[in-house]
Order: C-alpha cells, then structure tokens, then sequence
C-alpha cells in the first residue's frame, strides 16, 4: 500500500494518508463481514452486489437507530468502487449520519478492507444511502425529534 490511499468524504474523493487509515480503524464498525468463494464474480473479485448489500445491511441498522424503528432503503445517491475486495479480505462498513430530514436520513457508507491478516487496510468503496422511516403500515412517518438533535452535526 502506498502512503496515500482514496476515500470518499462527504461526497468528495480526498486522499487518506496511512494513519488516517488507522483512526479509520479504531472506530467500530457497524458491521465486519468475510466474503466466501461463493461471493466471486468472473474476476475472481468479490462480486460488487454482495458489496452493495453488506453495506444495506448496514446501512438500515444505522437508519433504524436514527428513526427509532423501521426504515427501507430509497435511494443510493452516489456509490463508487475505489479497489476490489479479495477472497480473504474482511470488510468493515463504518456508517455516519449526513443529513436528517423530517422522515428520511442519510447515510455516508464507507467499506474498508483488511488485508494479509489485517496488517494493511484498504478503502474498497463509499456510498451514500438515503433511507426513510416507516409507520406499521410502510408509509413514510416522521423521524423524532431527539433522534434529530442526537445525530445531526
């Protein structure tokens, strides 16, 4: 790995030096998931949907925290893949709040991969996920206004 490494930044594509890697690193992850064999496309890469997905996946869990309940996935603004994800790479999605608004969020995704028995980390892809909050009947319901004050900036 060189010393600098790209990574998408409240929609920017900003270089990241390698300790910026490591404070990357020290925060938990929303979710941390290994590819199988099963997960290849024709390249012998990870397939890009199965990426998609783990970030979905975490992306609705961080959503639902922010809506205090149910939330589907509307929108996928902006998704660029940065580097492709190996077989034996474990990849951590880290999840931030970008914007609330008075029933959807927005959700910064950024998916690094762990290499060679962690000892080198690679930002894989970023996306930005918007999701709205959902009532007992699936339609849009306000977000509260705690949640509000707790997540924005």
């Amino acid at each position: 790995m060189t010393n600098r490494s790209m990574i998408r930044f409240r929609g920017t594509l900003i270089p990241v030096s390698k300790e910026d890697l490591k404070e990357l690193a020290k925060l938990q992850p929303v979710l941390r998931v290994a590819p199988q064999p099963r997960d290849l496309n024709n390249n012998g890469h990870i397939f890009g949907g199965w990426v998609l997905s783990q970030m979905d996946i975490a992306g609705g869990i961080m959503a639902a925290r922010v809506a205090r309940g149910s939330t589907a996935t509307v929108a996928i603004e902006a998704m660029e893949f940065i580097a492709p994800i190996l077989t034996r790479d474990l990849i951590s999605v880290y999840a931030r709040v970008e914007r609330i608004g008075r029933t959807s969020v927005a959700i910064r995704l950024d998916v690094i991969a762990s290499r060679n028995l962690d000892e080198e980390k690679v930002p894989v892809t970023s996306g930005l996920f918007t999701f709205v909050a959902l009532d007992e009947n699936h339609s849009p319901r306000v977000i509260p206004e705690e949640s509000k004050k707790k997540y924005r900036k």
